[in-house]
């Protein structure tokens, strides 16, 4: 079978190849998709970097009997997925493949995780997937993988960057024209005329051919030059360029617009994939509401209904991945809600500090509740209320500060499938 060089490039730039017969391109499409292609790949590449960068920042909470701990499993996730691989570099590279092929496959090898660079599956109603021929770096698994022993990940039910795909090859003809536009009008347009008896001359043919091909040639692309011209020969220019940012402008909206398309596909906010600085807190609240969280409950179910089990998760051993370390935190912005958190004995010091990123103290104290004189039910306020109408001496129904025992810091039921 020939190679198809139109094929072959076609499906590095992920353009549908079942679409064009490899006769019916001439060159000049190879160098149109070419012109496009790096800003679609820079747009999309640009978000799901960040994407990855802001899951890499999340900890995956373990727990035994509904208990936190920090085991083999923790540091699994956290720090050390495989011998090659940090936690941030795995997680950068699953979620890469995750968005480029709308799926992405992990499976475990001694004890150890890789992501699959490439595999075939075979999917199956009623029995598990299996995946053949899986590779990870230059290695490939001479063995099948069932779907039960694997960690398989889907991002949408439609493959969104196949449609993004579609789309930028339409506004890829839109950019070029607009480049091209700008190109002209920065451009010579003149006129040249030869008078008869210069036409009549034996050599005239390669004099005109010398001229139009060297002289003129380096007239136009030199900052400053000189334009020699031979008896008979009159150059005049037709249109006096004027320079304005109007032709850039329309190349930069259009630039905007394939970011703008390429982020909403993804639930990602516009406004961080061009890099804009203003209502940057509110972006980053539609990012994680939309985009991380989301994204993260997949990852998190996958791993528990294969890593744990329902008999597993039932016992309360799960996992669970915490999204708020993703936002920067300024201590000193949260400070007067911290001491409302505190005092109301909603959390402990140190479920706080682990909020902000500090290290837990290692002393009984930090793991108690505590709340302050001002919260009091409803029935000790009406009593109060009713022993001060009657002139009674009232005591008050709560000390200054109650400390509330903390049975159990880690406590919580395991999360549900809205997002633990």
């Amino acid at each position: 079978m020939a190679f198809s060089f139109k094929k072959w490039f076609l499906k590095k730039i992920g353009a549908d190849t079942a679409r064009v017969d490899a006769a019916d391109v001439e060159m000049g499409e190879y160098i149109a998709a070419l012109e496009s292609v790096y800003l679609r790949e820079l747009a999309f590449w640009t978000c799901v970097n960040k994407i990855a960068n802001a899951i890499s920042k999340c900890e995956f909470r373990t727990y035994q009997g509904r208990r936190e701990v920090q085991k083999a499993e923790y540091y699994l996730w956290n720090v050390e997925p495989n011998r090659n691989q940090n936690a941030p570099t795995f997680l950068t590279k699953l979620i890469g493949q995750l968005y480029r092929n709308n799926e992405a496959l992990v499976i475990e090898s001694g004890g150890q995780l890789y992501v699959a660079d490439d595999y075939q599956k075979q999917v199956f109603a009623l029995y598990d997937y299996q995946f053949t021929g899986v590779t990870v770096d230059d290695f490939t698994f001479s063995k099948t993988f069932y779907q039960n022993e694997v960690l398989f990940f889907q991002l949408n039910s439609v493959d969104m960057r196949r449609l993004t795909n579609l789309m930028s090859e339409e506004y890829g003809k839109l950019y070029q024209y607009a480049a091209k536009a700008y190109q002209t009008s920065r451009g010579h347009r003149g006129t040249l005329h030869i008078d008869a008896m210069a036409q009549q001359q034996d050599n005239f043919s390669d004099k005109l051919n010398e001229l139009l091909g060297t002289h003129f040639k380096k007239f136009f692309s030199s900052e400053n030059a000189v334009l020699p011209l031979f008896d008979g020969y009159t150059y005049e220019e037709l249109n006096q360029k004027t320079y304005n940012n109007e032709s850039t402008r329309d190349i930069k909206a259009l630039a905007d617009d394939i970011y703008d398309y390429t982020a909403r596909a993804f639930s990602f906010p516009p406004s961080l994939a061009k890099g804009d600085v203003q209502d940057t807190s509110k972006a980053i609240d539609e990012l994680l509401t939309f985009c991380i969280d989301p994204l993260a409950l997949i990852i998190q179910t996958e791993i528990n209904r294969k890593r744990y089990g329902v008999a597993e998760y039932a016992k309360g051993n799960y996992i669970r991945i915490d999204t708020t370390r993703v936002k920067h935190i300024d201590i000193f912005d949260i400070a007067a809600p911290i001491d409302k958190l505190i005092s109301s004995g909603a959390f402990t010091i140190n479920d706080i500090r682990r909020l902000i990123h500090e290290p837990e103290i290692a002393e009984e104290w930090a793991d108690q509740h505590f709340i302050t004189k001002n919260y009091s039910t409803i029935q000790d306020l009406l009593e109060s209320l009713s022993k001060e109408e009657q002139g009674e001496q009232v005591t008050d129904p709560q000390p200054e500060k109650k400390q509330i025992e903390n049975t159990d810091t880690g406590g919580q039921e395991p999360p549900g499938e809205e997002g633990g």
